[in-house]
């Protein structure tokens, strides 16, 4: 399995591992150690870090071949994606017939291309609240 892939595995999956496999893989990813620095970090054998990565990347497959939440997340990113460049293509074309909606042509590209960062963030924290 690539990084990157073990990575948005391990984002999905983490709270899944045990605390050890949690503390191994996080090293892993967020400090960018390799096996030999894990293992003297956490004053294991380097034998012992590398089957510890070993058994919770083909426990993060297993989750996500049960599960598939990767998958749907990637297929939503997609949709999203062509849903997006969709409206662009029809509304180039619609405005540039359509002269006399230069105003909604503006507002409609805002809202295409718009940082809902702040929005996401309030959400989360109101879904957070229920």
């Amino acid at each position: 399995m690539d990084k990157l892939r073990f990575m948005r595995l391990w984002d999905l999956y983490r709270n899944l591992l045990t605390e050890t496999q949690r503390e191994i893989t996080d090293l892993y990813f967020n400090l960018d150690l390799t096996v030999s620095e894990i293992a003297e970090q956490k004053g294991i054998t380097r034998q012992a870090a590398s089957e510890c990565l070993s058994i919770s990347k083909k426990q993060l497959e297993q989750y996500e071949r049960k599960l598939g939440l990767s998958k749907l997340l990637r297929e939503g990113d997609l949709h999203e994606s062509f849903m997006v460049t969709d409206i662009e293509k029809w509304a180039k074309d619609f405005f540039s017939t359509h002269k006399e909606f230069s105003d909604e042509a503006e507002r409609l590209y805002g809202i295409l291309h718009n940082d809902y960062e702040g929005e996401i963030k309030e959400a989360l924290v109101k879904l957070k609240e229920v």
